[in-house]
């Protein structure tokens, strides 16, 4: 079944953006994360121009911010006054980043600018994961009884 996607200027199956957005969400879930950097890289792959991708990922990430603040607040997890010091210098970021994205879309280099980035941020954050895993792996090498000791 073919949906189409007139900001995007092409048809796709319903059934692949479904899939997409729920295995984001999915994994936003699980690894506490949002979606959109997970969910903006398949987008592209699968043929959404990559400013495209990004602009509608602003969808999913506020669902997903939504329902993670009620969950976390529940829980009395939620740091206000730090969530607002973040929400202020988020919202000072987005105001410089569409400013950025309207400058380099009118002179054509928003796609590739937008490509390479996600590469190098994704690298980043895959190396510094793997560098915590190895941390991880090795400090339970040395200690193997763990924090609680033998079981």
């Amino acid at each position: 079944m073919e949906i189409y996607l007139p900001i995007a200027e092409q048809s796709m199956n319903v059934f692949v953006l479904l899939g997409l957005g729920a295995a984001a969400g999915l994994l936003a879930g699980m690894f506490g994360v949002g979606g959109g950097f997970l969910a903006t890289p398949l987008l592209i792959f699968v043929g959404i121009p990559p400013a495209v991708a990004v602009a509608s990922q602003a969808n999913q990430v506020v669902a997903n911010s939504v329902s993670s603040l009620q969950v976390q607040l529940r829980r009395g997890n939620v740091d206000l006054r730090m969530g607002l010091v973040l929400l202020l210098g988020g919202m000072l970021g987005s105001s410089a980043g569409v400013w950025l994205f309207t400058y380099l879309n009118r002179i054509g280099q928003i796609d590739f600018v937008i490509a390479v980035l996600y590469v190098v941020m994704l690298s980043a954050i895959g190396l510094l994961l793997l560098a915590e895993s190895l941390r991880t792996y090795l400090s339970r090498r040395r200690n193997p009884e763990g924090p609680l000791g033998k079981l």
